[in-house]
């Protein structure tokens, strides 16, 4: 289901949130999906760009650290032009 609607792993079990993979297809799919996800994946760079290549407001959602990257904040900017 996660695979079909990436906002449904919201219902998932913690352990299909903490696998990087499904993320990644749950975030391609609904970008604030990122919401949802285990924290350690909120620090991953591959997951919070994908999340904000979808739906820049997935950005609320990423951790501290990532919120002043150099690339990501690129793409927020590109999306908002």
């Amino acid at each position: 289901m996660v695979k079909i609607d990436g906002n449904a792993i919201k219902y998932a079990d913690e352990s299909i949130r903490k696998d990087k993979s499904v993320v990644l297809v749950a975030v391609k799919s609904h970008g604030r999906a990122l919401e949802y996800v285990d924290e350690s994946l909120k620090k991953d760079k591959e997951v919070v760009l994908e999340a904000v290549k979808t739906s820049k407001s997935a950005f609320e959602f990423a951790d501290e650290i990532l919120k002043s990257d150099k690339d990501i904040l690129e793409l927020i900017m590109k999306k908002n032009n």
